[in-house]
């Protein structure tokens, strides 16, 4: 019994320590759910492509003129949403609205339409800055950091997103920008704006309502539909027949109703095109514009010219092509100067064909038909002379052409044998040259011949008289007996020769060579001078 108790004393501590851990355990979970609640219920997730409208419940009262909270202390519609992000707000004092970015096509354009602010006075729809300052950055506008009146905002949007809080703005996303070809001009209209100070003038200064003089050229243009009208003006050239209007034609001089058929080509003055415009033209878009420009200056124009020339000739000159020539002349000429002050320029005006009366057309359709021949005969009769005097002086041509070929190869034989001529009196020249060089060389060498020869011949002739004074005195030596002298020489001579002769007789031939020498008488001695 005493266990029981001792043992229900030692549980009782184990009890409160489970109730305070249990207890522990469900605050912990209650805290849990209540931060887990108070995360999603406060939490704002914006996307990418989103943003947040907020809504203030409490704060203070709205007056009866706003229709959204002028600051966040006021009730309603905050003016400044929320972008990408997370954020968090008391649910219990803000209330939010998620939203899809606003997205302005790549073709189009998009016009704000200011839905809070003060209303505009009577006649003005274009919305303007609170603090009277010109609106010229849009994004200021849609941030709602600048404050505008009511109505349509001037500036547009491009294309691009665009975080546009729908309880402040209306955005009309299907107007397209202006784009201008090439050849066209933009025409400006401003829809607003003060009028023009100076009445009956046809264009307004920049600024003021109505057309402007300056013109837009080839381009793309975002421009508020609801501020400014563009018209596009084609000034390329265009080209209109006379014969689309049956009645174009006159009374000739004699009476005579001539039709006339032609082609003007025409365009608008770049420089003068909104005055153009704002004269003859009676559609908004101008597209019609070149069909006015027919009618009320291309065709007046024409008929008063074709009148006032055609009325001066009579009916059968039409006929004749000079005449028709002449009166093209002075048709274009007139329909440029007449034209040209109303701002349309004559590119070309040519008549094609003249159609003169079937009474007189035919006769005299004759008759030019025949002097049109006599005037191609006379032609051909000129051509054939000219042929001939051509073919003339063709073979003279010829003629001259095989005369120069000869005189040519004169001149070639000409030159060749002077060429030739020189060279062998030339070759001539130094075989004389060379000639009188070894005549002088000859006479040179003839004459110390002739000097040697006489040398020579007195060396000779002294050895001879040497020789004759030596034999002179050899003779004298024999008393004078130049034989026995000659006979002594060769006794002396022969002596020499011979060793041995053998004869048998003193008659032998051999002997008898001899006896011319046997004669040993004296001789006459010479007589000495």
């Amino acid at each position: 019994m005493a266990r029981n108790v001792f043992q229900e004393d030692a549980d009782k501590p184990t009890s409160k320590a489970g109730v305070t851990t249990g207890l522990i355990v469900a605050g912990g979970f209650l805290l849990l759910v209540f931060a887990w609640l108070t995360y999603t219920m406060f939490r704002i997730d914006v996307g990418q492509d989103e943003f947040a409208v907020l809504i203030h419940k409490t704060g203070l009262d709205l007056k009866n003129t706003d229709e959204v909270a002028p600051s966040k202390d006021h009730k309603g519609i905050q003016r400044e949403v929320l972008t990408t992000g997370r954020y968090f707000y008391d649910p219990f004092n803000w209330d939010w609205e998620i939203k899809k970015l606003v997205e302005i096509k790549s073709s189009n354009m998009g016009v704000l339409v200011s839905l809070t602010g003060d209303d505009l006075p009577y006649g003005e729809f274009l919305a303007k800055a609170a603090d009277g300052q010109p609106i010229t950055d849009v994004t200021e506008v849609i941030s709602g950091r600048k404050l505008i009146t009511k109505g349509i905002v001037p500036n547009v949007l491009k294309p691009g997103p665009y975080r546009i809080n729908p309880y402040l703005f209306k955005v009309e996303d299907t107007h397209e920008p202006v784009t201008i070809s090439a050849g066209f001009k933009g025409i400006v209209t401003n829809l607003t704006g003060p009028a023009s100070k100076e009445s009956n003038k046809l264009l307004v200064k920049e600024g003021e309502r109505g057309v402007q003089e300056k013109t837009l050229d080839a381009g793309m243009y975002y421009i508020n539909p609801y501020m400014t009208r563009i018209s596009k003006l084609d000034c390329r050239s265009q080209r209109f027949n006379l014969a689309e209007k049956k009645d174009m034609g006159f009374p000739s001089k004699d009476g005579f109703w001539v039709t006339i058929d032609g082609r003007i080509e025409f365009k608008i003055n770049p420089d003068k095109a909104a005055e153009v415009f704002v004269i003859y033209n009676e559609d908004l878009n101008g597209d019609a514009i070149d069909e006015e420009i027919i009618r009320k200056v291309i065709l007046p124009n024409a008929r008063s010219i074709c009148r006032l020339e055609g009325s001066s000739k009579l009916g059968r000159e039409f006929i004749e092509g000079e005449t028709a020539m002449t009166f093209e002349k002075k048709f274009e000429s007139a329909m440029k100067k007449d034209c040209d002050s109303l701002g349309v320029e004559i590119v070309q005006a040519v008549i094609t064909s003249i159609h003169p009366p079937s009474q007189i057309a035919e006769p005299i359709k004759a008759r030019e038909t025949a002097r049109l021949d006599e005037k191609k005969f006379q032609q051909m009769k000129r051509q054939q002379e000219q042929e001939k005097k051509l073919a003339e002086q063709k073979e003279l041509v010829k003629q001259r052409a095989g005369l120069v070929a000869v005189d040519r190869d004169i001149i070639k034989l000409t030159t060749e044998a002077e060429r030739e001529q020189q060279i062998t009196v030339t070759k001539a020249n130094q075989e004389l040259a060379v000639a009188k060089l070894k005549l002088d060389a000859a006479k040179d060498e003839a004459a110390a011949l002739v000097a040697k020869g006489q040398g020579e011949a007195e060396v000779i002739r002294l050895q001879n008289e040497a020789e004759a004074a030596g034999w002179k005195r050899a003779v004298a030596a024999f008393s004078g007996n130049g034989n026995q002298y000659a006979q002594y020489v060769l006794f002396q001579k022969l002596s020499t020769a011979y060793r041995k002769i053998m004869v048998n007789t003193a008659d032998s031939p051999i002997m008898k060579i001899f006896e011319g020498f046997n004669d040993t008488k004296d001789a006459p001695a010479k007589k000495e001078n």
